[in-house]
């Protein structure tokens, strides 16, 4: 496919599919402040479907992995924030979740058969060439995914594939003409790139508040809970000769070195009774939930109170993500393990989520309303000199020709050409997403005889690219979407 295909995301086909395995150890990063009223484990909704924080943080691994292949291992998170690797994700996911809630209205089902069937063709999971269920269950275990989440996953996959399989797109006999002379045209340009960062803001404590006041709403506190609980310290135990080799053998899988391959019972005796002491600390740990939710503890035993939110919680996610679904009518959480110890928790109190005062969320307003400001002010720059300004001048380009635009970077070129040549206009300004604006005067145009090959393919990608565009806007409109997260 040529290569204008591969770098012009907008007018392929959207990529639904969201891979859960991440390959590459990207990690995950803080997601900044929440709005959550009575959503604290989801960041968004699309009609019926939640999406939940791990969605989102799988979902942002997988591009981060995905952007430092592609980079060579160089990617880092200041160059994800530049590329908005956060939105991107919540795109993905709310696309996919619109197209879900499609095929399930109109009973698109997917049975377990069809996902075994998909299952066994994935090349991660083969072992001499087949499918193989203990590499499949150390691949997931490796990248922190059990069965029943992906094969979650890969259900999903197939039933979109199933809705957009119904719609078939063909290319008639006129199309590769008219994409072959749309794909030789070239302009030589006269242009200017307008940069927001070289305009100045008045950031005074009036105009920030102003801005406040038109969003504040925006700026909540978070939920917090306050929760009383018991730490079940590790319990360390001494163990006899054959409960170690009877726990082993059941459980050899567990222990394998750094190769895959599973340890002898001499080189692992310290991991199984580090499991045995696990095991017998999370018994212990239930004993006291069980007397706990009896009101029957014995007196000796030591409560304590914290509060905790989604920034300020020092038990981790899965306690938080526990907690905020217990209520007061259901207060106690089973155990729950937090590194080597388990805590059994009460809820007491949920503290709602409130509007911020301007003194509170005037650190997250400010960059918001300098790059309001500038954005806006660019635009209003670019409007009124448009039709007259003094700029330099390209060579003759096509949509094909990324790097020959002197200012700009492939990306931002990436995002300029197309809207270019889409344009009917022989001056105008064309915004980019970070803000620049590029104004240009269209100076000759010509028509190169250049052959492409494999138009046929290309087109019926780009067909299907602006028809499921069309249908995920449609899709918008049809199924309320709510974000919890803020900044996206």
């Amino acid at each position: 496919m040529i290569s204008w295909m591969q770098r012009h995301k907008k007018y392929l086909i959207i990529t639904i599919w969201i891979s859960t395995i991440s390959f590459v150890g990207a990690g995950f990063v803080g997601w900044g402040q929440y709005s959550y009223g009575d959503k604290a484990t989801s960041v968004a909704k699309v009609g019926d479907i939640e999406i939940s924080r791990g969605e989102l943080q799988k979902a942002y691994s997988n591009l981060y992995a995905q952007y430092n292949a592609m980079f060579q291992g160089n990617f880092d998170e200041e160059q994800a924030e530049k590329l908005q690797l956060k939105r991107q994700a919540i795109k993905k996911l709310i696309d996919q979740a619109l197209l879900l809630n499609f095929a399930d209205e109109y009973g698109i089902i997917v049975n377990d058969k069809e996902v075994l069937q998909n299952l066994l063709t994935q090349k991660y999971f083969f072992k001499n060439g087949v499918f193989d269920k203990e590499v499949y269950k150390q691949v997931l275990l490796r990248n922190n995914l059990t069965p029943t989440e992906y094969e979650a996953e890969v259900k999903k996959q197939l039933k979109i594939t199933k809705l957009l399989k119904l719609f078939h797109i063909d290319v008639n006999k006129n199309e590769p003409k008219i994409f072959e002379t749309f794909l030789n045209i070239a302009d030589k340009l006269k242009y200017k790139i307008l940069d927001p960062n070289k305009i100045k803001v008045d950031t005074s404590d009036d105009k920030v508040k102003q801005f406040w006041e038109t969003k504040k709403q925006n700026f909540m506190t978070e939920v917090k809970y306050k929760i009383e609980y018991i730490k079940q310290k590790k319990v360390h135990k001494t163990y006899d000769d054959t409960t170690i080799s009877q726990y082993y053998n059941k459980n050899k899988l567990h222990f394998r070195d750094k190769d895959g391959k599973i340890l002898p019972l001499a080189s692992a005796k310290d991991q199984v009774i580090a499991e045995l002491d696990a095991k017998t600390t999370k018994k212990e740990a239930l004993k006291i939930y069980i007397a706990y939710k009896k009101e029957k503890l014995e007196k000796t035993v030591k409560k304590e109170t914290l509060v905790i939110s989604i920034s300020n919680n020092p038990l981790g996610d899965a306690v938080f993500n526990k907690v905020s679904k217990l209520s007061t009518t259901k207060p106690y959480a089973k155990p729950l393990q937090v590194q080597d110890d388990y805590y059994i928790i009460k809820l007491q109190e949920i503290i709602p989520a409130q509007t911020k005062t301007y003194k509170e969320a005037k650190s997250e307003v400010l960059p918001l309303y300098v790059e309001t400001m500038k954005k806006q002010k660019v635009l209003e720059l670019a409007k009124k000199s448009f039709q007259k300004f003094q700029g330099q001048e390209s060579e003759f380009i096509t949509i094909e020709d990324v790097n020959k635009i002197k200012g700009l970077t492939p990306n931002e070129a990436n995002e300029f050409l197309p809207a270019l040549f889409m344009s009917d206009a022989k001056n105008g300004f064309i915004p980019l997403q970070n803000g620049k604006v590029i104004l240009y005067n269209i100076l000759e145009q010509k028509l190169l005889n250049k052959k492409h090959n494999d138009l046929n393919n290309s087109i019926v990608e780009i067909k299907k690219g602006i028809f499921n565009d069309a249908l995920i806007k449609n899709l918008q409109h049809r199924y309320q979407i709510e974000i919890f997260l803020k900044g996206l």
